[in-house]
């Protein structure tokens, strides 16, 4: 046998020992336990989402996919797990838009990339925010709102649930957009600057409508706009920034599942499918429904290029808006 041959020969078994045996070609796929990363404490609004899709690919699959939070660095901690972890389609991670767009246009320095470490798999859920005001306040809508903002320019507030909050951001956009000096107020979590709008201690709060709601129904807060790209389902009275004088305005919190870049493509289109199914349950529209989610379920391409988008867009509004991550 000529030396060069038996060279390679051994060559292509050594790599053939070396490649992990737990792997699962994407036939196979799964072949054990799945993991499924929130980058977030147990309990939230991501966690809801997470449970959901592992309870039912449990079931269609028969093995365990297991929720593992990792909360921590603001999400970086998760994410940074599924960036590294071997590309088989066992680790997935529900990324929300703090972990893929604005977390990456205020911190350029996170220990993933948002684009290239990871395999988009669908963008499953979003969920838009709302401005409520206090009723002391004299406007009945944006536009009267922005007119009060220019007669006094940062003398109305808005309150988030933190800097760098998709609450934060928007009302950042609109300050751009609608060239006024509107104060932001940050809290450490949306309860208290719940407590803060309803007591009058700030005029407005841009936040999830799950925490208003039942003040809104009450007529306790006023709501005058939506941020998403369209009219919520939750409020369909209510209309969004884009249709008061800022068109293309869109600000939603959105949730996707993604795996670690270079799982074989079939793998990722297998777990697309059944993203699809699972959202497309009764079940799951009236869960998602019932905390203020709308239900998208994007393909991963579509998924891929949300991401490509919102971090040039983020990162123009925190440039501008001089934002410092906390």
């Amino acid at each position: 046998m000529p030396e060069n041959f038996r060279v390679v020969v051994g060559a292509l078994a050594m790599i053939a020992l070396a490649a992990p045996a737990s792997a699962a070609s994407p036939g196979e796929y799964p072949n054990r336990s799945i993991r499924l990363v929130v980058p977030f404490v147990a309990g939230g609004s991501t966690d809801i989402v997470a449970r959901l899709v592992a309870q039912k690919l449990t079931e269609a699959w028969d093995k365990q996919v297991v929720v593992d939070n990792r909360s921590g660095g603001n999400g970086a901690i998760g994410m940074e797990i599924v960036a590294r972890a071997t590309p088989d389609g066992h680790t997935l991670v529900l990324g929300y838009i703090a972990n893929l767009g604005t977390g990456p246009a205020l911190n350029p320095k996170l220990p993933y990339d948002a684009i290239k470490d990871f395999a988009p798999i669908s963008h499953i859920v979003t969920a838009p925010s709302i401005a409520v005001l206090h009723p002391g306040v004299p406007a009945k809508n944006l536009q009267e709102l922005i007119a009060l903002a220019r007669v006094k320019p940062g003398a109305i507030a808005w309150g988030t649930s933190a800097i760098g909050s998709i609450g934060h951001m928007s009302g950042e956009l609109l300050n751009r957009l609608a060239k006024v000096q509107m104060t932001h107020v940050p809290y450490k979590g949306g309860g208290q600057a719940v407590i803060d709008v309803l007591a009058g201690q700030i005029p407005m709060v841009i936040i999830g409508m799950t925490a208003v709601t039942p003040h809104v129904r009450s007529g306790r807060l006023r709501p005058i706009a939506t941020t998403g790209a369209k009219r919520s389902f939750a409020f369909p009275d209510v209309p969004t920034v884009a249709e008061q004088g800022f068109p293309g305005f869109a600000a939603d919190a959105w949730y996707g599942l993604l795996t670690t870049a270079g799982t074989p493509r079939p793998i990722v289109e297998k777990l697309y499918a059944e993203v699809i199914r699972i959202m497309k349950l009764p079940e799951s529209k009236e869960r998602m429904a019932n905390v203020g989610f709308e239900i998208v379920a994007s393909t991963p391409a579509e998924f891929a290029q949300l991401i490509r988008e919102e971090i040039p867009k983020w990162t123009k509004v925190v440039r501008e808006a001089g934002i410092r991550a906390e």
